[in-house]
């Protein structure tokens, strides 16, 4: 990958205001400059191509970045998170597919930060389904839309309004507003009354009871290999069905069916029953794809 090494970064010491100022600066690039850069990036490895593919897209990095305030993180460090994100998806963007490069960035920025986010939260049961993660990042514009963005513990009627809202169940609600409220205790505190003669940490009382490192590289390794799939599989699908099937299933928030409509002049069931195929159609090549690669296939997915 090119050499950032001179790329502006984010500094406390720096000050936000003249990053931005700084990330002004790059020029935005026309839809002929950012894919014939991006070719000879992946046909040459050119490397000052992939810097101008960066530096016209930190703005894009930042705004996403500044949607995360609220979590108690460093600005500064969040940014630089989408920062990775960014270059994650230089790295491994394809011009053919028919995308701009904002519209893939996107999903590798948000990922980017939303791991960095939950690493620092150190939530150790946290994001075990895609649920609990939506709820961990939704929960508080959840409570700003009703109101109760500065209560404690939610009042019952608040709470069954955004376990439904986020398709969860109350008690995660509940667990989650509790642990958003309060900060993580930190384990390197000593053990002891204090009087600075204990060295043992509270880390050390720990037992890992599921110190399976391997398992867990090689479920990383397979969800990066299922998004390059995802990826590959949208050859099958035409321009209409992507940008559909992007606007309906891919957004954090999803257009709707009669703004589509509106879109391509077409009945609000039309663009329904082609964002219904252009989903099938996909599941099929991911299957294909997943079985050539020998990974598993979901029973009844044959």
């Amino acid at each position: 990958m090119a050499n950032y090494g001179n790329l502006p970064a984010p500094s406390p010491e720096q000050g936000l205001n003249r990053y931005l100022q700084e990330i002004r600066k790059f020029p935005l690039l026309e839809p002929e400059e950012e894919y014939m850069l991006a070719k000879a990036w992946a046909d040459h490895e050119d490397s000052a191509a992939a810097h101008r593919l960066v530096t016209s897209h930190l703005r894009l990095a930042a705004k996403i970045a500044m949607g995360y305030r609220g979590y108690g993180l460093p600005q500064a460090e969040v940014i630089s998170e989408a920062n990775v994100g960014l270059m994650q998806a230089v790295k491994r963007f394809d011009p053919e597919k028919g995308f701009r490069l904002a519209t893939y960035a996107m999903w590798w920025i948000r990922a980017s930060i939303q791991e960095y986010i939950l690493r620092s939260w150190s939530l150790v049961k946290m994001g075990t389904t895609s649920a609990q993660k939506k709820l961990f990042f939704n929960l508080r514009k959840a409570k700003n839309r009703i109101g109760a963005l500065e209560e404690g513990d939610l009042r019952p009627e608040n709470v069954a309004r955004i376990a439904n809202d986020l398709n969860v169940t109350e008690q995660e609600v509940i667990e989650m507003n509790r642990r958003l409220s309060g900060g993580d205790a930190s384990l390197n505190a000593t053990v002891g009354s204090g009087d600075g003669e204990s060295t043992a940490q509270w880390q050390d009382w720990l037992e890992d009871e599921d110190a399976d490192q391997a398992g867990a590289y090689a479920e990383t390794e397979e969800l990066d290999t299922r998004r390059q799939m995802l990826m590959a599989a949208m050859d099958v699908l035409n321009d209409r069905e992507k940008d559909i099937l992007i606007e309906r299933r891919l957004r954090d928030d999803p257009m709707t069916l009669e703004d589509l409509s509106a879109r391509y002049d077409v009945s609000r069931e039309r663009i329904r029953q082609i964002e219904v195929r252009a989903f099938e159609k996909l599941q099929d090549r991911m299957r294909i794809l997943a079985r050539d690669k020998g990974m598993r296939v979901p029973e009844g997915a044959e």
